[in-house]
């Protein structure tokens, strides 16, 4: 038990400061975007990796205060969805606007970010030592492995909006 006990608190630990670096990131993200679809994705996402970084930081106190894993607030908070987020913020930008190979690189970035999170979170699911832990740590995989799919999105979208929107709104070049 005390063995498991340390390993969290260093997951803990080590979620903690990757939420911190990851909420750096994107703020300076956002802060150098030329894009505004790409302005919004980051400064949502920020706030993401501050949400959790919060999380972590109740559970680890919960934990430290020897009050064990808490039953509330181990679920990630259900909110604004990255597509809708993303959709608002693409009906109302140019859609001939090419992205900046610097936000490309970026966004790229984000994704390797997004995927080492998703699959350090998955790790700790399978180390869990109980089923609150796992279902929390699996959840959280998912949601970055939803940030990361919103990256692979706007990605996109930069590198071709045209071809982009041809293919998310079903347009048919057919001719006729």
């Amino acid at each position: 038990m005390i063995e498991a006990e340390a390993r969290l608190n260093e997951a803990l630990k080590y979620a903690i400061q990757m939420e911190l670096d990851g909420k750096k990131y994107y703020l300076q993200a956002c802060e150098e975007s030329t894009h505004p679809v790409g302005k919004e994705l980051f400064a949502w996402l920020a706030k993401q990796e501050d949400r959790h970084r919060q999380t972590f930081e109740k559970i680890f106190k919960s934990i430290a205060d020897k009050q064990g894993w808490p039953v509330e607030h181990t679920k990630p908070a259900k909110g604004a969805k990255l597509g809708t987020i993303f959709s608002e913020a693409i009906n109302n930008a140019d859609k001939n606007i090419m992205g900046k190979k610097s936000e490309i690189a970026t966004t790229a970035r984000a994704m390797d970010m997004e995927i080492k999170s998703r699959d350090y979170y998955n790790k700790q699911a399978e180390l869990a030592s109980s089923a609150a832990e796992k279902d929390f740590f699996t959840s959280l995989a998912a949601e970055e492995h939803g940030h990361y799919l919103g990256l692979v999105d706007y990605k996109e979208y930069i590198t071709d909006p045209v071809g982009w929107f041809t293919r998310t709104e079903h347009h048919l070049l057919d001719g006729a």
